[in-house]
């Protein structure tokens, strides 16, 4: 029997708003695909190494297609090597079709990625590869997606795909233990010379891959150039040997065959751009979209764990789930300081944040909590990872963070699940709908809130959503109590800590403001869509 929760949770087509996308079945409505398996992978070094086991067993005729935000081509994939660039390089001398399209990014003299992305770009061109760098977004925006494509010429059965928040590059790679990552990338001094690192991504089999690949295709195959046309990037695409229009695409392998019982849904965000995409010609907000439907949704637990949480567009669509649920509760996960936390830097990246918080304080102030985590050596750690999971029934983890840039004006890609296997353990029914608890979501969800409390994932006091906002409040206040009675006597237990952003003065504002909206949370919607609210 058909599971009618899929059709209440997901985006139907039209629901989806961008009928140029070939993912779709425009004559049924229906945007998504079933028979999968996925699984969560949390932090960057169990992905490297799932990343690496697979690259390792590929054959020539194999394929491989990424896009990447940034890459560090001597990031290392496990413990002493090999390298991202000679782990890619090896695979495409013998004989694997490689295909990556990797954001251009800014200048080096902003902090962001230039040379980085175009060293490990010409790296692996240079051994038989074809990644580009691709700058065909808004003006200040990006090509944020993270995804990895992996199809085997005969034996499709084991191709598999990966969604997530981890780049390939440094600092991502850290586990559990949260010692970091030996290769870092700048970050606020308080986070050590190793931040320690929270991160998630999805593996994912079965067709949702095709789904993927048509993803993949839709931009790789976009007619447009590469890059805009300034003497300083013709001089850098010459010395890279950067071509301005990819090849097309081979004749794509037929989906694979089914995998599971999963039902994934595709989501993306592309800015209305000035060349007009082919496949998303007004753009396509469908993040957006979903993340509005599932928090209408929401009854008894919306969970979050965000880099960000800056836009007060984002936070509304949560606080009205809050008033109009009254045993709704949310927790939202955050880094406890933004990754640059200067004089300029750091109002710019806490102003948005602090009027969110505020926004869904006033909303519901006994019911919605956020935090931050801390290592047990007392670092602060960075969470990077871009989850959610609503009534353990939903759930989603992609690229996109919860701010206004990344719904509306960047490049972004996530995956919604929805596991048809009920959970069994009391209370079974969160949503109200009667779509019950289901497998997937739940232990995601007790798999993370684990970790960051250090209770067991069997722990029956965690499954129920209001007991366990109790327990997230407990830890985290035992836990600041501790640090600030001068860390006398044995540390509490868990890494949570209440999310307390310093504030922005009054004279910062009249800087932070501009910047924030214009530079760092840009809205990529059409005027009349701003002026209605809607995306």
């Amino acid at each position: 029997m058909a599971d009618e929760a899929i059709g209440r949770w997901f985006l139907s087509a039209a629901e989806r708003g961008n009928a140029a996308t070939q993912l779709d079945d425009r004559a049924t409505g229906v945007a998504w695909s079933e028979g999968n398996s996925a699984r969560l992978v949390v932090h960057g070094a169990h992905y490297f190494r799932r990343l690496y086991d697979e690259l390792r067993a590929l054959q020539p005729g194999d394929r491989i297609a990424f896009t990447d935000w940034r890459g560090d081509a001597d990031e290392l994939m496990i413990p002493g090597g090999p390298t991202v660039a000679e782990q890619l390089c090896e695979v495409a001398r013998r004989g694997v079709e490689v295909r990556g399209l990797v954001w251009r990014s800014h200048s080096d003299i902003v902090s962001f990625s230039a040379r980085e992305n175009s060293r490990l770009g010409k790296q692996l061109n240079e051994a038989g590869a074809e990644v580009l760098l691709d700058q065909r977004v808004r003006r200040i925006g990006s090509h944020h997606q993270k995804l990895f494509i992996i199809r085997h010429k005969d034996d499709p059965e084991r191709d598999v795909a990966f969604v997530g928040g981890i780049d390939l590059c440094h600092s991502r790679r850290d586990d559990e233990l949260h010692r970091g990552d030996l290769q870092q990338q700048p970050m606020d001094e308080r986070y050590g010379d190793h931040a320690p690192w929270h991160d998630a991504a999805v593996e994912l089999h079965g067709p949702v891959v095709a789904d993927l690949m048509t993803c993949f295709a839709e931009r790789w195959d976009d007619p447009h150039p590469l890059d805009r046309r300034t003497p300083y990037r013709m001089l850098i695409q010459r010395i890279d040997r950067m071509p301005r229009h990819p090849e097309r695409l081979p004749t794509r392998f037929p989906p694979p065959p089914v995998a599971g019982e999963h039902a994934v849904q595709v989501l993306r965000t592309y800015g209305r751009a000035r060349h007009k995409y082919p496949f998303a010609p007004a753009g396509e907000r469908s993040v957006a979209r979903a993340y509005t439907k599932a928090f209408q949704m929401a009854r008894s637990l919306i969970y979050v764990e965000d880099q960000y949480l800056w836009s007060e567009l984002v936070a509304q669509s949560i606080a009205d789930a809050l008033k109009r649920s009254p045993e709704l509760h949310v927790i939202v996960v955050v880094p406890r300081y933004p990754d640059a936390d200067g004089a300029v830097s750091g109002p710019v990246n806490r102003i948005g944040q602090l009027r969110a918080l505020e926004l869904l304080e006033q909303a519901a102030p006994d019911r919605f909590a956020a935090y931050d985590l801390t290592s047990e050596a007392d670092v602060p750690i960075y969470v990077h990872a871009k989850a959610c999971i609503v009534d353990d029934v939903w759930m989603t983890c992609g690229s996109d963070n919860f701010n206004r840039r990344s719904w509306t004006n960047d490049s972004e890609l996530t995956c919604a699940i929805l596991d048809p296997a009920r959970d069994d353990r009391a209370p079974t029914e969160l949503d109200g709908h009667g779509d019950g608890a289901r497998r997937l979501a739940r232990e995601a969800r007790l798999e993370l809130w684990s970790e960051h409390l250090a209770r067991p994932r069997d722990d029956v006091d965690l499954i129920d959503p209001a007991r366990g906002f109790a327990i997230w409040a407990e830890a985290a206040d035992a836990l600041d109590a501790w640090y600030a009675g001068g860390k006398v006597g044995t540390r509490p237990p868990g890494r949570v800590r209440r999310h307390r952003p310093a504030p922005v003065s009054r004279w910062q504002r009249a800087f932070a403001e501009p910047a924030y909206r214009l530079l760092a949370d840009p809205d990529g919607r059409r005027w009349r869509d701003r002026r209605a609210n809607r995306f």
